[in-house]
């Protein structure tokens, strides 16, 4: 099975409601669709969606590395080759992390449909069952206790809280928050890199002292604060999660090694794929770590994706929260991956297991 061919599309999905960080607003979930032809008549699909303020990665420059560069490299390319190729995904430039992790997801598809097995058995097995979190954003205290409860009512055990906006006000939403919730969902922070170092000591240590447990904090501090994370590991009862802080191998080390975290957030656009993804995951099972499989705002491709890798690295990567599609007013995607709210459940079609797609603009 060879790589004949390729092509580029948009996906457009609106969401239920719009999304709120500390980082930006988004209305709807807008991907870039890479779609690899064979000789065999297989196809395999992948997806990137644009995340400028995390990744620096724009609809424009995501389309340009996979049309320019990434794309014509894998004209002609055996799929069986997978080590390989993802090698040169790598190294057709420089960055551009949501391309190659894109171009990545297409590949894993294709390998898996050679070897005739869907991707998570491909990469290892597991039980095909994944439980995620939702995502409350930003908003007033009162608005963000409604999305709970609706959240709730759709059977969502675990609630991801998003903070950073307004440090001065978080502590005391957060505290309403869990007072409300009252034990019927585990709750996630997550400040966005919103807050500093003395805020989210402050913030931690007097909601740890009101017994207001949450399950963990993440990236509270910008990317680079890796001082700010060491401290705060040591200073606070509640797990440290690294997300922007951890975006490929090196950095998870050097994390790891500094105690800057005690979970580790892996997302495909931040690593570039699966084939880095899978790196992250092994080394944190080697040193006794646990990760969280993450998303960005993003579609019924990548996320399938790494529902796959989340069921075969079902040892270390222990948190999930992939709700992406489960935002959107819809899924237009036919795969193997059946996103049902809270609950993520995956047949044995081969690869990504995609029989139709719909809403992507095809781009000539």
């Amino acid at each position: 099975m060879r790589i004949t061919g390729f092509k580029l599309g948009l996906l457009q999905v609106p969401l239920r409601v719009p999304f709120k960080t500390a980082l930006r607003t988004v209305e709807a979930i807008e991907d870039v669709i890479i779609k690899l032809e064979t000789d065999t008549g297989h196809i395999g699909y992948g997806e990137a969606p644009p995340t400028v303020a995390i990744t620096g990665d724009s609809l424009d420059s995501i389309l340009a590395a996979l049309r320019d560069h990434i794309g014509p490299a894998l004209l002609g390319l055996d799929i069986a080759e997978l080590d390989g190729n993802c090698r040169l995904v790598q190294n057709a430039l420089l960055k551009n992390t949501s391309a190659k992790a894109a171009a990545e997801i297409a590949l894993y598809d294709l390998y898996a449909q050679h070897r005739e097995m869907p991707l998570y058995q491909a990469l290892g097995s597991g039980t095909p069952r994944l439980l995620t979190d939702l995502t409350i954003s930003v908003n007033d205290t009162a608005t963000m206790i409604s999305d709970c409860e609706t959240a709730i009512a759709r059977g969502f055990e675990a609630l991801k809280i998003k903070v950073g906006k307004d440090p001065e006000g978080d502590g005391v939403r957060l505290h309403a928050i869990r007072q409300a919730v009252n034990g019927r969902a585990s709750l996630r922070i997550d400040a966005n890199q919103g807050w500093n170092s003395g805020q989210t000591l402050a913030i931690m240590t007097a909601l740890e002292a009101d017994d207001d447990l949450f399950e963990l904090i993440e990236q509270p501090v910008p990317a680079g604060d890796i001082e700010g994370m060491v401290a705060i590991k040591a200073g606070i009862r509640t797990p440290l999660l690294a997300d922007e802080s951890a975006f490929n191998l090196a950095q998870v080390k050097q994390l790891a090694e500094r105690g800057g975290a005690d979970i580790f957030n892996i997302k495909l656009m931040k690593t570039g794929g699966l084939s880095q993804a899978i790196a992250i995951a092994d080394y944190c099972q080697a040193e006794g770590l646990q990760c969280l499989m993450g998303c960005m705002l993003e579609g019924g491709i990548s996320a399938a994706a790494a529902v796959h890798l989340a069921i075969a690295r079902s040892r270390v990567i222990t948190k999930i929260d992939l709700d992406g599609p489960s935002l959107g007013m819809f899924n237009p995607i036919d795969g193997n991956v059946h996103f049902d709210d809270a609950v993520i459940t995956v047949s044995e079609r081969p690869g990504l297991g995609i029989r139709s797609v719909s809403h992507i603009t095809w781009l000539d």
